[in-house]
């Protein structure tokens, strides 16, 4: 229905300590959309920070929980009630260990796969059919994981093609605002599939 309100949730966690993590991938697409449209993120209500948009005859909201990720469910809850939104209307973004870098994908449903703030949200909406954009961000190859989420990539490809990434989320996030989750997949599924194209090309040259 087109008054019914979405939840864009982008996850990470607050303070300038944190600005720029892998963990942080979601915080990032949600200031960079933002940034391009001209929302203030400015208002503080859910344990989060948030704005709004008008889009299409209904409301879209934009949340950054500010509870640190283990807690985000209590953010996205206070902001689900406060709007009346389904879960089928949320879309969360977040860093994903199971996609390399430069990967992003858009999914509905799922499990938490090990991430805390995911965890969180099923557990406190009792809901696990919310929308995902996953943002690639690789396993280490060594070391321990927490240390890896928790840090930044430095400068160079692998930092370049990271922030390309996030770019791409905010033109995915357009396709799903504007056009639905299934545009939003389309969107995503066809730029991997081109690129898996391109190194298909480049291994037999």
């Amino acid at each position: 229905m087109a008054d019914e309100a979405l939840l864009i949730v982008g996850l990470g966690n607050p303070g300038s300590e944190y600005d720029g993590t892998r963990h942080n991938a979601g915080f990032m697409v949600v200031d960079r959309y933002c940034a391009k449209h001209g929302i203030s993120l400015s208002q503080s209500k859910f344990q989060g920070i948030f704005g709004t948009l008008r889009q299409g005859g209904r409301t879209v909201v934009f949340l950054k929980p500010q509870t640190y990720m283990n807690l985000s469910g209590k953010s996205v809850v206070a902001c689900m009630q406060f709007y009346h939104i389904e879960c089928a209307n949320i879309l969360v973004i977040h860093d994903e260990l199971d996609l390399p870098v430069g990967d992003l994908r858009v999914k509905q449903g799922g499990g938490s796969g090990g991430h805390n703030g995911l965890k969180s949200i099923i557990n406190l909406t009792g809901h696990s059919d919310f929308n995902r954009m996953r943002i690639g961000i690789g396993r280490p190859e060594h070391g321990d994981v927490i240390n890896y989420v928790l840090g930044r990539y430095p400068e160079g490809d692998l930092r370049e093609k990271y922030m390309a990434t996030l770019n791409i989320g905010v033109d995915a996030l357009e396709k799903y605002i504007e056009q639905g989750a299934e545009a939003s997949m389309r969107f995503c599924n066809g730029l991997y599939r081109a690129k898996k194209k391109e190194e298909a090309k480049g291994e037999q040259s």
